[in-house]
C-alpha cells in the first residue's frame, strides 16, 4: 500500500491497536480506530475504586510492568508526548523477597551487572552462583537457542534449586505468564538474551525494571489517543464491529468501504470476525483457535506496610499462590495500598482474595481485601511448539497483538512491535517476508 489518504480502518484500541494507528497516521494513512469499549488500553487500562475513607482513587486493571529492554514501546510513549520519567518508576531488576534475600542487579551495563548481581545474590551459596553463571554462560554460548519441544524447567536442568525459585520462577512467571514446568524455553531464552543481556535502549539499562508511577490511561493510552485525534484520525469509542467482507478489493467493515484493515482487536474477536468474512483463512483460523490462555488475578488490599522497595517477590505454595506484591504508595498510589500479583491461577475471585489475604497474614501482614481483578484470558499459554497465528490473513487484512506470531511471549512490547511490522507491511505493499498465515512459536 502506498501512502496517501487510502483508509484504513483498525479494530481494537489497546496497546497494539493505538500503536498501528500511529504508525499509520504517520505514514499518511486515513486512520479509523473501532474499539468495542468505551476506554483506550485494552487489558491495560486503569479503573476507578473507592477507599475505606470514602476517596475515590485511580487503580489498574491488572499490574503491569515494562523493562527497559521494550525498546518500540518506550519509542512510541516518547512519540506520541509521554515523559517517561513521570509516568515510570525505574528500578534495577530486583527479585528480592520480604526477608531481604533474592537478587539484586546494580545500576551497570550489562552483562556487568547481571554478573555482579549474582555474585551478590543474598542467601544464595557459592555453588547456586557458580550454577547460574554456568548455565547463562552455556546459554549464550548456544546462541539463546533451544529445541523446539523443551520447557524451561527442562532448560534448566541442573541448576540449583535455590536459583531456580529465586530466579527462574519468578522471571518465567512475570514474563510468560506461566511457571517453569509448562513454558517455553525458546521464549524464555529470547526474553533473557534481550532483557539481561541486551543494550541500553533510551539511555536505560535492558534489565532495569520500569514500574508505572501513574495510572495506565496516562502511562499510554491517554496520549496515544490525544496525539491520534490532533493529528486527525477517527477514534469511535464503544463501536464494537460486527461484520467484515471483502468487495471489490476494499474490506466492508460494518457495511463501510476501507482500503485495509487491521485487527487489533484480541484473539478471539479476530477470529470472530475472520470466520464470518468469507475470505479463506482456514490455516489462520485453526492457529488462532489452537491458542490456549491463561488468567491473571490482582489482588488489592488496604492497611499494608510501606515495603523497603516498590515490588518484592514471595516464595509461593498452592494455598499462597502471589507471586509479586507492589506498594502502591511508592507508585503515585495512596498509601497503605497493596497489589498482590497472582499469575496462571484458575482459582476464582473470592478464592484468590482468600488465599492472598491469608498470604499476607503469614508475612504479618493484617491487610483486607479493597478489589479483586481477575482477566481470565490475560495472556495466551506460551507452551512449547506452540502454533501461533500469523500476521497476514488475507490481502490488505492484518492482525497484529501479543499472540500473533513473533518473538516475544504476551508482553506489551510484543504487542507494540506486531503493530508496527503490519503497518510497514501494509506500508509496502507486500506481504511480511518469512510470515505465512500461521507458524511456529
Amino acid at each position: 500500500m502506498s501512502p496517501g489518504r487510502q483508509r484504513l480502518a483498525v479494530v481494537g484500541a489497546g496497546w497494539a491497536g493505538l500503536a498501528a494507528a500511529v504508525a499509520a497516521t504517520r505514514a499518511g494513512l486515513a486512520v479509523t480506530v473501532f474499539e468495542a469499549t468505551r476506554q483506550l488500553g485494552g487489558r491495560a487500562r486503569s479503573l476507578e475504586v473507592d477507599l475505606p475513607g470514602g476517596e475515590r482513587a485511580t487503580l489498574d486493571n491488572g499490574q503491569h510492568i515494562l523493562i527497559g529492554a521494550y525498546r518500540d514501546t518506550l519509542a512510541l510513549m516518547r512519540e506520541v508526548g509521554v515523559q517517561l520519567e513521570q509516568v515510570l518508576h525505574r528500578l534495577p531488576l530486583t527479585l528480592q523477597r520480604p526477608d531481604g534475600q533474592g537478587l539484586s542487579l546494580p545500576a551497570w551495563p550489562a552483562p556487568l551487572d547481571a554478573a555482579w548481581g549474582i555474585l551478590r545474590a543474598r542467601g544464595w551459596t557459592t555453588g547456586d552462583k557458580l550454577s547460574l553463571l554456568s548455565h547463562a554462560t552455556r546459554w549464550r554460548l548456544r546462541g539463546f537457542q533451544c529445541p523446539a519441544d523443551w520447557t524451561v524447567l527442562r532448560l534448566c536442568q541442573g541448576l540449583s534449586p535455590r536459583v531456580l525459585r529465586d530466579l527462574v520462577e519468578p522471571l518465567c512467571v512475570a514474563a510468560l505468564n506461566l511457571p517453569a514446568a509448562r513454558a517455553d524455553a525458546r521464549v524464555f531464552l529470547r526474553v533473557v538474551r534481550d532483557g539481561l543481556f541486551g543494550p541500553p535502549q533510551q539511555g536505560w539499562g535492558a534489565s532495569n525494571l520500569l514500574i508505572p508511577c501513574a495510572d495506565l490511561g496516562q502511562v499510554f493510552p491517554d496520549a496515544a489517543g490525544r496525539w491520534l485525534a490532533q493529528a486527525g484520525a477517527e477514534l469511535r469509542l464503544g463501536a464494537r464491529v460486527q461484520s467484515l467482507r471483502a468487495q471489490d478489493g476494499r474490506w466492508q467493515v460494518d457495511g463501510e468501504p476501507f482500503d485495509a484493515v487491521v485487527l487489533a482487536c484480541p484473539g478471539w474477536e479476530a477470529r470472530r470476525l475472520v470466520a464470518t468474512s468469507g475470505v479463506p483463512a482456514a490455516d489462520w483460523l485453526t492457529a488462532a483457535q489452537g491458542l490456549g490462555h491463561e488468567p491473571i488475578a490482582t489482588v488489592y488490599a488496604t492497611g499494608g506496610p510501606r515495603l523497603p522497595l516498590p515490588m518484592l517477590a514471595l516464595e509461593t505454595r498452592v494455598d499462597q499462590p502471589a507471586q509479586f506484591v507492589f506498594d502502591r504508595s511508592q507508585l503515585g498510589g495512596p498509601a497503605g495500598v497493596l497489589a498482590f500479583v497472582v499469575s496462571a491461577s484458575e482459582a476464582d475471585a473470592r478464592e484468590v482474595e482468600r488465599q492472598v489475604l491469608a498470604q499476607a497474614l503469614a508475612l504479618g501482614w493484617p491487610v483486607r481485601p479493597l478489589k479483586t481483578v481477575v482477566e481470565k484470558r490475560a495472556t495466551f499459554a506460551c507452551v512449547p511448539a506452540l502454533r501461533r497465528p500469523g500476521m497476514a490473513i488475507a490481502p490488505g487484512l492484518l492482525a497484529c497483538g501479543d499472540y500473533v506470531d513473533g518473538p516475544y511471549p504476551a508482553t506489551l512490547e510484543g504487542a507494540v512491535r506486531s503493530a508496527l511490522e503490519a503497518i510497514a507491511a501494509l506500508d509496502a505493499g507486500l506481504r511480511p517476508a518469512g510470515r505465512t498465515a500461521a507458524t511456529a512459536c
